[in-house]
């Protein structure tokens, strides 16, 4: 058992969640400050251009919901091996995963080629919206392999306590794709300005190096990770893919459902006007600031909860769960203050005309409402990928982000005009967490029960 594997067994649980989830925090924080950047300039190019670039996000989420869903199923497997003291399963589902991503990226080419225009022409027929729209999308599902397998490695590497490889890797992929869109963009240091393209070209040079510095950092390292990966001798296992694709099938349709719950609530927004869909793109590049930390203490959470789940320690399990949930909520708390306080000077940012401002302000303030006690549907969504139930995790961001959330808007809207559409967002969350709180409780007392 190396230092990490020691750490993750002996180490106090509140220093042992600090140390992994502060370096993912700081890096999710990042990337957060690259969606808002990227949006900051594709919206002065113009109202067409962001429209375009908010009717793409679906697609775009798709890919980074398959890639990171899979590897939580990837993380999930070496995790609760390395628990039970099994390396050699580990490094078979290491190996594996990294076959299965690059399989992913080739299909997302053919999905890229064949789906961005039509899936485009179901929510627009302006001819300027859709050419930019379409180009744009063709890049960023053409060339995803970059975040792909970048996405397995990055998994990898948390699944054995490597949280710094993880921030590092992140952080330079971000700041790279930072640097490059303003010059891609409109055009500096002699590069042909080149819209939303640009953009697009700026987010596919960042998801590719962050996968070269991977590759870089596994070469340095693998002499001294409990695992190794050897693709070229992998062989599929049907039961560690059976493991692989039970939690990650899930994660990817959970973490999918916000391109899904996107384009259906374009589809009511956009009878308002196209102003609502606008502000609905913005919200979901602005709720990254607040869930992409939280998601940070999930990643950072989830290899330690999945390391005593293999060994069967409950106590540390459980202490793990009641730490996680304190710090998501401390962020929380911190988002909807923000969002109340000053709702206008964060839509400023995307250079809101008075339109936008009227109808964002009451927007972000009402969903804002419900970010405290989404804490819980965060969090044991999260501990249930780790401990490998899938479908229980599933479950909770269906009733989060679909079951409830969609037939509630489309009622609400009815009698409430758009408002309706925010205000389902709190009430769901609401119905969520308490579905969460049973079914973990159930699902820990049924844990102890065959220990």
């Amino acid at each position: 058992m190396n230092s990490k594997q020691e750490q993750m067994k002996n180490k106090p649980i509140f220093s042992l969640l600090v140390s992994m989830a502060i370096p993912m925090m700081f890096s999710m924080l990042i990337q957060a400050l690259y969606n808002i950047i990227d949006s900051i300039f594709v919206a002065r190019l113009g109202g067409d251009a962001l429209t375009a670039v908010s009717l793409i996000f679906p697609l775009q989420n798709l890919v980074i919901a398959i890639a990171v869903g899979f590897g939580i199923g990837v993380s999930s497997c070496i995790s609760i091996s390395l628990g039970s003291q099994n390396t050699e399963r580990a490094s078979r589902a290491a190996s594996i995963g990294v076959v299965c991503s690059i399989v992913h990226s080739v299909l997302f080419v053919i999905f890229g080629l064949v789906a961005t225009k039509p899936f485009l022409s179901l929510f627009t027929d302006d001819p300027e919206i859709l050419k930019m729209g379409t180009s744009y999308g063709k890049i960023v599902l053409c060339f995803a392999f970059g975040c792909v397998i970048q996405v397995c490695y990055e998994k990898i590497f948390q699944a054995l306590g490597e949280m710094t490889v993880t921030m590092y890797v992140l952080a330079i992929g971000a700041i790279i794709n930072i640097i490059l869109d303003p010059i891609f963009i409109f055009g500096y240091f002699g590069v042909p300005a080149m819209g939303v393209n640009g953009a697009a070209l700026a987010t596919i040079t960042g998801q590719i190096s962050g996968f070269i510095l991977y590759l870089i950092m596994y070469r340095r390292k693998c002499k001294k990770l409990p695992i190794h990966i050897n693709i070229k001798e992998a062989k599929m296992d049907t039961f560690i893919l059976r493991q692989l694709y039970s939690v990650g099938i899930p994660s990817s349709i959970m973490l999918a459902l916000p391109s899904v719950l996107v384009s259906i609530l374009n589809s009511l927004l956009v009878t308002f006007s196209q102003v609502h869909v606008s502000v609905l793109g913005i919200y979901y590049k602005l709720q990254t600031f607040i869930y992409l930390p939280a998601g940070g203490i999930v990643q950072g959470m989830r290899p330690i909860v999945g390391f005593n789940y293999g060994a069967r320690e409950m106590e540390r399990l459980r202490k793990t769960l009641r730490v996680s949930l304190l710090f998501t909520a401390a962020i929380m708390a911190l988002g909807t203050v923000l969002s109340l306080a000053i709702p206008a000077q964060i839509l400023g940012m995307f250079d809101a005309d008075a339109t936008m401002l009227e109808i964002g302000v009451p927007a972000l303030q009402i969903i804002s409402c419900g970010f405290l006690i989404s804490s819980f549907g965060v969090i044991y969504s999260g501990a249930f990928e780790a401990l490998g139930f899938g479908i229980k995790s599933l479950v909770i961001s269906l009733s989060r982000q679909f079951v409830i959330l969609i037939p509630l808007s489309y009622v609400l809207s009815r009698y409430m005009g758009a408002n309706g559409v925010w205000v389902s967002f709190p009430i769901s969350e609401t119905i969520a967490a308490v579905i969460s709180i049973v079914m973990m409780r159930k699902a820990l007392n049924d844990i102890e029960k065959v220990k």
